[in-house]
């Protein structure tokens, strides 16, 4: 920012240079041009010093002299400039004017005024003169100003010697007066007329610096008018002349002034609106009909007072006559299309340089030794007085702007200023009382600073960024207003002959000539009235725009039918230089834009006429390029009916744009022609009904091309909260908001490569994941304001919300092109860009990632640690569900011994990565990083260590392997509870409660590695492991129970009867904690840890799930989490008990076991009312059969999905190459289980919907009468979805045994009959009450057809792959006869004896099967049989 700033004043000061030089050149004055030389110069050495001092400060930020000395510098080359510019032609001889005004003007502040010399008659006579010259003088000025720099620099001398002459006349005037109170009067007048000269020539100044400056010309006229009105003020009060020629002579003078008006009207005169305007100039003309006919008629009968009134009235009617013409020429300008309308200033850089000039004026009376106490008074006042409105002044400024900058600054100078006005004020008090030589020296020393706040504040005010911007009217803007312009300058001209008539008239009646002049100037006027009232009307603002808009319009509408004709025909021809998809997209959005414009055209036609005029040229522009996309996509739609509503649809909205053009005209903006604006409002609501007809038209085209544009209209509409104004004020820290973005951006990612995977393999699913990619960047675009918001410092925040806007513009392109596939999947190019596009994806996610790391590197390392954590977890919990099912075995033949070395050394390092990690939390964010990945490293050792360790116990011991998985994954979700408390804790104070989480997770993490390593050395020693198990055990539910106490609310809720099924797993597990007890057996022991910490962690969970339900009462809730905390501390004494027992056997204390399970089985009931307490009436009785049935098939169909995932993950051994058919057969193996499993999933899934459909209907009851009314069906029901799943486990146990090597396909086979046999049992078990015919029934029967042919399909891969084995094995025959007759033999004795085996094994089967499904009809199981 300094570097741009350096540059552009190094270019500034180039520019000065030359321009310094040119002013010089052209001077004739050697002196003058060697001061601008100078000045320049001294503007240069000044600013090469700010530069070299701005350097030193910014190489040491801090510093204080640094940051005074360039204060002072910069105050030098203000000063330096301010004289540059006080060296330009024209300028010096303003300012010699100005002090010449403020010397002359001390004349007025001495105490008594001389006796006049001269006669009453020679003293007015003297007054009128010189007011006709200081006037003439004024207008000189105002005039000159326009001109070169030499007529400014002539007429404000010429101006300053008149001042000073009628200044002369004045004070000789008021020694004429009578009383003291008229002198009092005439001074106080000569005063306002000192004033007025002197702001004149200040605007002057101003305005031949800048003739661009904005208002500047006003402020120049309104100046002019101030001294023109306050010599008339003088000359009314002087004077006494015959009645009536004062009147007269004021009123040329007001005239004379008001004509600068019409010059050049670029600015606005006033506030008044257009039809203000036609009503201003229609009651001045009123007033000045009757005054110039009141002027004639008294006149004529010598009323000469009358006749003074009506020549005031008529100039008070022609100066408002003037004011509102210039007012409506200036609106007819800028409500030119062409022509732009300017802009209000934060500040009027003239109050402020008249206030700095009125200050410094005050301040030198003040330090005069010459002056008197009332002109040290005077002088106080105006300071005060202009101090006031520089301080109000800023205020205003300050409270308007939104820089804060330039906030604070002006903040500040008003502090300066009212703080040295106040010292000063405290001198004056002190001077007034005591007129010494000691308190004017204070006086004068108080001065300075207040010069120098008032200065500075000038020179800020004076800064382009806060001044207005003036109109740019256009040339034919201009060409609008002559007409206008000239009316009202013949007025003024003919109504100034009126008045000098009349002024001849009133003192001579009888000169009938002179009757004859008035009468014509009287008919001029009242032409040139009516020709400006005409005029105005004539030109009145966007009413030519309506017509053009009008006619523009009907041309499309003649297009729009001759397109309908040729539609109807079949001969509109297709365009075929553009897509549908595009022309839908142009014309979608030239709808939306006519759509927008509607309200603001309403709003124009209805009171803001200046406005009119665009909007409708605005509006008449978009029909152009409706009408081409509209006949366009006709062209190209093949459905006629589907051609003519778009183009019947498209003519439809243009002619309701023709109605509201039609009566926007006739309101034509005036906010009094109330009798307009109820059509104006019917014609906006039709016309947005069209604008909605033809939307929805084109919104079900889209949905037919992929129903892409809701989802890109949702995310554009996330992208443009992300700036809309102050984000709302942040509930969380950066951190907070930090982690959910990643969240949400990963989220985005993997859709984004599920997206590139589906293109190829299954495109009709990108509908889906477009849509959840348009919900998950909603969240991110919400989420990532707040990011943005809470990031420090404010760059880094301007990086997230840019990098999540480009991310969203990645998002919009990859649903656009899935929505374009999904029309057309076989289009490879478009495929090919939704590939691209999805990459993009992938890389603006990373984009966004690496900007919130820029704002907390190590916050940021913890997000990405935590979810490496979590995948380790899930991992474990994967590995645990087949370590239960006894598959998790060693891949080579080694012993735990081989990998405890390994585990406790890397144990030890996550160790000392915990202890960086907890100390990187009060450190820097790289160090916090670093023990982020390294402690997210260390346990991915561990784990895989750990994992290996387990699988080389063996699978004949899975409950010791459970023990080890247990503690490792134990470890695991204490490392990620540590690493969210370092997030949470990063970067705050030591007496942040997040430290204290931060040492309380620590201690937890420290707790659980030390029960790592106990186990690991404990699990091969037979005596004491159960032991060790049960330990960490206990550390587990203290744990899992602190969690449950803490007021977190879980993300999620469940039902209360989840929770009394919970319950269950708590009496079991209490059953054989009691057992293992008395038995003492680490076997038993082992197993109640492993049950213990799965029913506790189960039914806490469930418990504060459903207690949080919102239909619970805070009150029920309160009692469920009471008893679910004691029936955990129940069962947490029931196993210290037990560990007690197994370290010292007594019979007393087994005998106390009995009385621990009743305390457990006590909390057990209390919870269960709780949880019927919950559910209320509507309570459904989780014992109930029916209910059962529905749970049991649900958890088949989630064991089954589980199992599928399993099988995802597996891949065939890694094995010589041999026959292909023998790795294409294990490829199918896998295909085949894969989809066995998910077609099993399906089945239970449509199982349980026919329950609920029975129930429903009432064939099965909700609460059966008896458990043996439907009982049976629903018992059959529920081993049916048993057997289903453990056929599904089986299968995939089989197809993981053949891929690895250790099974057959016999083996293989048999699992994939099993499933088709208890699948075909599941049926039979819904159809026995089902409807035939029901929605529920018929998904049911196709889920079991797939699961058929999926085991059909695999049962036929692997017969052919055995039939192949056995044709490839080659039988070598014997070629001698005995030994071929021997070979014979053996081979049908071996073919005997497996016809006997197989025999054996259907009874068997046969056996089996009658046992455990005695329910199932006759028909079945002679088909199984």
């Amino acid at each position: 920012l300094n570097y741009f700033a350096a540059r552009e004043t190094a270019q500034a000061l180039k520019t000065l240079a030359q321009a310094a030089r040119g002013v010089a050149a052209s001077t004739t004055d050697p002196v003058a041009a060697h001061a601008m030389l100078d000045s320049a110069r001294d503007v240069m050495e000044g600013s090469a010093m700010l530069i070299q001092e701005a350097k030193q400060a910014l190489a040491v930020p801090g510093d204080a002299d640094s940051q005074q000395r360039l204060a002072q510098v910069a105050k030098a080359v203000s000063h330096s400039l301010n004289n540059c510019v006080n060296c330009l032609p024209g300028q010096k001889d303003v300012d010699v004017a100005l002090k010449s005004i403020g010397e002359s003007s001390k004349k007025l502040l001495v105490d008594s005024l001389p006796p006049s010399s001269k006669s009453f008659q020679e003293a007015q006579s003297e007054l009128n003169r010189a007011a006709a010259d200081l006037n003439q003088s004024a207008g000189e000025v105002v005039h000159a100003t326009r001109g070169q720099s030499g007529e400014l620099a002539a007429a404000s001398g010429k101006f300053s010697d008149d001042f000073d002459e009628f200044l002369d006349a004045g004070i000789e005037m008021a020694g004429q007066a009578q009383t003291k109170e008229d002198q009092i009067q005439v001074i106080g007048n000569l005063k306002s007329i000192s004033m007025a000269s002197s702001k004149l020539l200040l605007a002057a100044k101003s305005l031949s610096v800048d003739p661009g400056a904005p208002n500047a010309k006003n402020l120049l006229a309104a100046a002019a008018r101030a001294v023109t009105e306050s010599i008339n003020q003088l000359i009314t009060l002087c004077t006494q002349q015959a009645p009536g020629q004062k009147e007269c002579d004021n009123a040329l003078r007001e005239l004379e002034t008001v004509k600068g008006m019409l010059d050049n009207p670029n600015e606005p005169v006033s506030d008044l609106s257009y039809f203000d305007c036609i009503e201003g100039v229609m009651e001045n003309s009123k007033v000045l009909g009757e005054s110039m006919a009141g002027i004639s008629q008294n006149a004529k009968t010598g009323d000469l007072l009358v006749f003074g009134e009506c020549v005031g009235v008529a100039s008070k009617a022609l100066c408002g006559l003037t004011e509102a013409a210039a007012q409506a020429a200036y609106l007819v300008g800028i409500s030119d299309p062409n022509s732009q309308a300017g802009q209000q200033g934060l500040v009027d850089p003239i109050q402020f340089a008249r206030a700095n000039q009125a200050i410094q004026m005050a301040c030198q009376n003040l330090v005069d030794p010459a002056s008197s106490p009332s002109q040290v008074l005077s002088a106080a006042t105006i300071v005060a007085k202009h101090t006031s409105a520089l301080c109000n002044a800023c205020r205003i400024a300050s409270s308007k702007t939104a820089n804060p900058v330039a906030k604070r600054h002006f903040v500040q100078s008003a502090k300066e200023v009212a703080n040295s006005t106040a010292n000063l004020v405290k001198t004056i008090k002190a001077l007034d009382g005591d007129f010494s030589e000691e308190n004017r020296n204070k006086c004068r020393i108080a001065t300075a600073p207040l010069i120098e706040a008032v200065e500075n504040l000038t020179a800020f005010a004076s800064n382009p960024e806060f001044v207005s911007i003036p109109a740019q009217i256009s040339t034919e803007g201009s060409r609008a207003q002559e007409p206008i312009l000239v009316s009202a300058k013949t007025m003024l001209e003919s109504s100034s002959l009126l008045i000098k008539t009349a002024r001849s008239l009133a003192i001579n009646p009888k000169d009938p000539p002179t009757w004859s002049v008035l009468a014509g100037h009287s008919h001029t006027v009242s032409d040139s009235i009516k020709s400006l009232i005409t005029s105005i009307r004539d030109k009145a603002p966007g009413q030519r725009e309506c017509d053009f808009s009008i006619d523009g319009i009907n041309r499309c509408i003649r297009d729009i039918e001759q397109a309908s004709l040729a539609a109807v025909s079949q001969s509109l021809a297709t365009r075929d230089d553009i897509s549908v998809e595009a022309l839908q997209e142009q014309l979608t959005s030239v709808v939306q834009e006519i759509g927008h414009l509607i309200d603001p055209i309403a709003t124009a036609a209805r009171g803001e006429a200046a406005q009119l005029g665009h909007k409708v040229t605005q509006l008449a522009s978009y029909f152009e390029p409706l009408v081409l996309a509209a006949v366009g996509l006709a062209s190209k739609t093949l459905n006629h009916q589907q051609q003519m509503t778009v183009l019947d649809q498209s003519k439809t909205l243009a002619e309701s744009a023709l109605q509201i053009l039609y009566a926007a005209k006739e309101g034509g903006g005036n906010p009094k022609a109330s009798h307009t604006h109820d059509a104006i409002t019917e014609a906006a609501q039709l016309m947005k009904e069209a604008v909605d007809d033809i939307m929805v038209t084109l919104n079900e085209a889209a949905s037919e091309v992929g129903m892409v544009g809701g989802m890109v209209d949702l995310i554009a509409e996330a992208m443009t909260k992300l700036d809309e104004g102050t984000p709302p004020d942040p509930k969380g820290t950066f951190v907070d908001y930090q982690t959910t973005v990643v969240k949400y951006s990963k989220a985005i990612a993997v859709t984004a490569q599920e997206m590139m995977t589906k293109s190829v393999t299954n495109p009709e699913e990108l509908g889906g994941l477009a849509s959840q990619m348009t919900n998950d960047y909603g969240h991110l675009a919400l989420q990532g304001r707040m990011a943005a918001a809470t990031a420090e410092p404010e760059e880094i925040g301007f990086q997230i919300r840019t990098r999540v806007q480009e991310l969203g513009h990645g998002c919009i392109f990859l649903v656009q092109k899935a929505g374009a596939l999904q029309i057309c999947p076989t289009d490879s190019y478009t495929k090919k860009e939704l590939i691209e596009c999805a990459r993009a994806v992938t890389e603006k996610v990373s984009l966004v990632l690496s900007a919130l790391q820029a704002g907390n590197k190590g916050t940021q390392a913890c997000i990405t640690a935590a979810s490496a954590v979590s995948g380790i977890i899930a991992d474990l919990d994967t590995t645990i569900m087949f370590a239960t099912a006894g598959t998790l075995n060693a891949e080579n033949n080694e012993s735990f011994a081989d990998h405890r070395e390994n585990i406790l050394k890397t144990a030890k390092a996550l160790v000392e990565d915990t202890k960086l990690l907890v100390s990187g939390a009060a450190s820097s964010q790289d160090k916090l990083a670093q023990a982020a990945q390294s402690s997210a490293n260390t346990i991915t050792q561990l784990a895989e260590v750990v994992k290996l360790g387990a699988a080389s116990l063996g699978s004949d011991d899975p409950e010791t392997q459970v023990v080890l998985i247990n503690a490792i994954k134990d470890v695991a979700k204490a490392l990620s509870d540590l690493i969210s408390a370092t997030k949470g804790a990063a970067s705050k104070p030591a007496d942040d409660p997040s430290m204290y989480q931060l040492k309380g997770a620590a201690k937890v993490m420290v707790t659980n590695v030390t029960s790592l390593l106990k186990t690991v050395k404990a699990v091969e020693d037979e005596a004491t492991r159960g032991t060790r198990a049960l330990e960490a055990t206990i550390e587990y539910i203290k744990q899992e129970l602190t969690v449950f106490q803490s007021s977190e609310v879980p993300e999620k809720t469940s039902s209360p009867e989840e929770s009394i099924r919970m319950t269950k797993g708590i009496t079991m597990a209490t059953a054989k904690a009691v057992a293992a007890g008395n038995s003492c057996r680490q076997e038993d022991v082992i197993a109640t840890a492993n049950l213990s910490r799965k029913a506790v962690a189960d039914m806490l969970t469930a418990c504060k799930q459903a207690s949080y339900h919102p239909d619970v009462s805070e009150e029920v809730r309160e009692r469920a989490l009471r008893f679910g905390t004691e029936c955990t501390l129940g069962y947490l004494e029931l196993l210290e008990h037990v560990l007690l027992i197994l370290q010292k056997a007594t019979p007393e204390l087994k005998h106390q076991l009995a009385s621990f399970s009743k305390r457990v089985a006590a909390a057990v009931t209390e919870l269960i009312q709780s949880a019927e307490a919950m559910k209320g009436t509507e309570w459904v009785d989780p014992e109930d059969p029916t209910v059962i049935a529905e749970t049991e098939l649900l958890g088949a169909a989630a064991s089954i999905e589980a199992a599928a995932k399993k099988l995802e993950q597996l891949k065939p051994r890694a094995k010589p190459k041999q026959a292909d058919e023998t790795l294409d057969f294990e490829e199918q193996i896998l295909e085949a289980a894969k989809s066995i499993a998910a077609a099993t999933s399906a089945l239970v899934k449509s199982a349980s919907a026919a329950q609920r459909e029975l129930v429903a209907q009432g064939k099965v009851g909700a609460i059966p009468a008896n458990a043996a009314d439907d009982g049976q069906w629903s018992q059959g029901l529920i081993s049916a979805a048993r057997m289903v799943a453990a056929a599904t486990s089986n299968l995939c146990e089989a197809a993981n045994a053949s891929v690895q090597g250790h099974a057959s396909e016999e083996k293989l086979i048999s699992s994939a009959k099993q499933v088709a046999a208890s699948t075909a049992q599941l049926l039979v078990a819904c159809k026995v009450k089902a409807d035939h015919d029901s929605e529920a029934m018929r998904r049911l029967q196709a889920a079991g057809n797939a699961v058929k042919r999926a085991s059909d399909n695999l049962v036929r891969a692997a017969q052919k792959a055995a039939f192949g084995k056995a044709e490839d094995d080659d039988v070598v025959v014997k070629t001698k006869f005995v030994g071929g007759i021997a070979q014979i033999i053996a081979a049908q004795e071996e073919m005997l004896k497996k016809e006997r085996e197989l025999e054996e094994a259907r009874k068997k089967l046969a056996q089996i099967r009658q046992q455990q499904y005695k329910f199932l009809p006759t028909e079945l199981r002679e088909d199984e049989g």
